[in-house]
């Protein structure tokens, strides 16, 4: 089995990810670098909500394997002031 490393960088930094977890095919990375993104994308939203990105980047003692991003972009469509006739 292999150890895979999952860093968090985002506006804020990185965390690096010092213990890592061993893995035995890369379906299992995989699954579990998108629910550490997930996990960061859920705690991203208890701060003030601003357009930015996180990524969390695996890696393994060799070097980067895979990269996860979440993107966070808002688009102000019309004016929050209300109509008046």
């Amino acid at each position: 089995m292999t150890r895979y490393y999952f860093d968090l960088v985002d506006q804020d930094g990185v965390v690096v990810d010092e213990e890592g977890l061993e893995f035995s095919d890369m379906e299992g990375v995989e699954y579990e670098a998108a629910r550490a993104m997930a996990d960061a994308a859920r705690e991203s939203f208890h701060r003030p909500i601003t357009p930015g990105e996180s990524t969390i980047e695996v890696r393994d003692d060799l070097g980067p394997i895979m990269r996860v991003r979440f993107k966070v972009e808002i688009e102000r469509l019309r004016s929050s002031k209300t109509a008046t006739a």
